[in-house]
């Protein structure tokens, strides 16, 4: 399946193989926002900074995509607009300030409003990860392994972060612990178990198509300073794709099996 992407669009499918048993997410992949919002009254250069868009990560998961043919589902609207990796009655869904950014075009923002944005941008885009994991699911009769890719800053509040690439996680474990120790194994790479931030956020994408479902998954985070050109983006497709395709071919990985969140009971 093959989107027809326009610019109103909230969602693109990559198509690819279905029957690999591997779906690629990227939630934050542009920093779009409709000409209609003017930009939600800032500035344009807001949306180069990570606040609108998880740098990098739509060249990377193309890339990945491409190399290992398999589908993806990118977001075709910026954070700033509504994130669609929160839950829908999470507060930060529309953000009012973002790293020292107030964003005027939100704040004050009325019901009618915010209820549009649910039902034009974020179910969409959420209508497509649960049928593209489900053709997925349906084409191998198994369940699928889940790839969310995005990005951090190299610095927060002037702190340097470390870590080249790191893997965020709730409680299941299956596709976490050996996506770590392929990375770690990496020549020169400093990788990390949920950090810059904790992978257990209830109403997520992780948790919502995933963790509830028993699907094995796992969300990747690349700093952004490493995937911020073209050359940095095929470098680390390169040395992605094969550890997917070896995570992905590990037996006994694609069952369906729950675990408690650490964020409570369903």
């Amino acid at each position: 399946m093959q989107t027809d992407v326009t610019d109103d669009s909230p969602f693109e499918i990559i198509d690819g193989d279905a029957s690999i048993g591997l779906v690629l997410l990227a939630d934050h992949a542009t920093n779009r926002v409709p000409a209609r919002y003017d930009r939600l009254g800032l500035p344009a250069s807001a949306f180069e900074r990570h606040i609108a868009y998880d740098i990098g990560i739509e060249g990377l998961t193309r890339a990945l995509a491409a190399r290992l043919g398999v589908p993806a589902v990118m977001s075709r609207f910026s954070r700033l607009l509504i994130d669609p990796n929160r839950g829908e009655d999470d507060p930060t869904l529309v953000m009012r300030i973002s790293d020292g950014a107030i964003v005027p075009g939100n704040h004050p923002i009325t019901a009618k409003e915010w209820q549009h944005r649910l039902v034009t941008y974020h179910r969409p885009y959420h209508d497509a990860v649960s049928e593209t994991i489900g053709r997925v699911a349906r084409t191998g009769g198994r369940a699928p392994l889940v790839i969310s890719l995005h990005s951090f800053t190299p610095y927060w509040k002037g702190v340097p972060r470390p870590w080249h690439i790191t893997v965020l996680w709730d409680s299941d474990d299956r596709a976490v612990l050996p996506l770590l120790s392929a990375l770690g194994a990496l020549p020169g790479v400093t990788t990390a178990s949920n950090e810059p931030y904790d992978g257990a956020l209830r109403g997520d994408t992780m948790f919502r198509h995933c963790m509830t479902a028993g699907i094995p998954h796992a969300l990747i985070e690349v700093r952004q300073d490493e995937i911020g050109n073209a050359d940095g983006i095929e470098h680390w497709a390169s040395r992605l794709a094969p550890i997917l395709e070896d995570l992905n071919a590990i037996d006994g990985l694609h069952t369906y099996q729950t675990f408690a969140s650490r964020t409570g009971p369903y």
